[in-house]
């Protein structure tokens, strides 16, 4: 697998991450998961095997097909993923402002969906780069391949108010614990729209047009962000410390906050044994 920051600088405002990986050798021993929401929105494109399904709850069995290559919007809760048969890959995570750069469309657009890629650039555009992805055998090239294929599509765009780009930064960089969660982003979201001269609505949507989230719930996902990190890092955790630490009122904030963006209890979180924080196998077709 090749993942890392883009090679090509003119991304790197837009891109956090492009990734290109091969075809597994064997399936995993789930069928679905859990996708747990981190903030971003992603570009992906499976090459190799079945396009995207998702489903809308445990109950369902159809479910639903989005196509080969998708724009994921952000997301404040999980959804539910076909991971039965596996696909080589190439994708990349987008930064605030990136789906503007990118297609001329604003993030709140997307908010908590999955749009095919063709619908963003056209159906030309987008089997070409299917094409040119599918004729590269390897991972590298398909990642050169990729990252042309971006850099070709990025076009001028006013300036964000910097105010909301600070105000992005702010949540991506703020420490955790301290002040009591609601209270601390009541005062952040006043302070930035106070300095920013909008009127309070129009500061909202402006942030939702570039990070496709208010800023109450961007905070909040980027909070379990940070929880899904400490997780990895603390074997037996002391759940009313890490709620203390990570901005929580209590514990059981932690827990509805964690249920309401898993779908799961964190012990039972922990008890999946996830490879990845943020992709939760579900092992049994039973609600969750």
């Amino acid at each position: 697998m090749s993942a890392g920051a883009p090679w090509l600088p003119s991304l790197r405002p837009w891109i956090e991450t492009v990734w290109a990986c091969a075809r597994p050798d064997a399936a995993p021993a789930h069928a679905r998961e859990h996708s747990l929401p981190s903030g971003a929105l992603h570009l992906a494109v499976r090459l190799d095997g079945p396009p995207l399904r998702t489903y809308a709850d445990s109950d369902d069995a159809r479910g639903q097909v989005h196509g080969p290559a998708v724009v994921a919007g952000a997301r404040a809760g999980y959804c539910i993923k076909d991971t039965s048969q596996p696909a080589a890959s190439v994708g990349a995570v987008l930064r605030p402002g990136a789906t503007l750069a990118l297609f001329g469309v604003s993030a709140a657009e997307l908010e908590g969906g999955y749009v095919g890629l063709d619908a963003l650039c056209g159906a030309a555009a987008a089997g070409e780069l299917y094409e040119r992805l599918s004729a590269a055998a390897d991972p590298l090239l398909r990642r050169r391949a990729f990252e042309s294929f971006l850099q070709a599509r990025l076009r001028p765009v006013r300036g964000l108010d910097p105010q909301i780009v600070r105000a992005v930064r702010s949540l991506q960089g703020a420490a955790p614990g301290g002040d009591c969660a609601g209270d601390a982003d009541e005062r952040r979201v006043a302070g930035w729209v106070a300095a920013s001269g909008r009127s309070h609505r129009r500061f909202i949507a402006g942030f939702r047009e570039a990070a496709g989230l208010s800023p109450k719930r961007y905070a909040r996902v980027l909070r379990f962000k940070r929880l899904l990190q400490a997780l990895a890092a603390t074997p037996r955790p002391d759940w009313a410390q890490l709620a203390l630490d990570g901005g929580y009122f209590d514990q059981s904030h932690l827990i509805r906050e964690f249920r309401e963006f898993a779908g799961v209890s964190p012990r039972a979180y922990l008890a999946a044994r996830a490879d990845s924080p943020h992709h939760l196998p579900m092992r049994s077709q039973g609600r969750s």
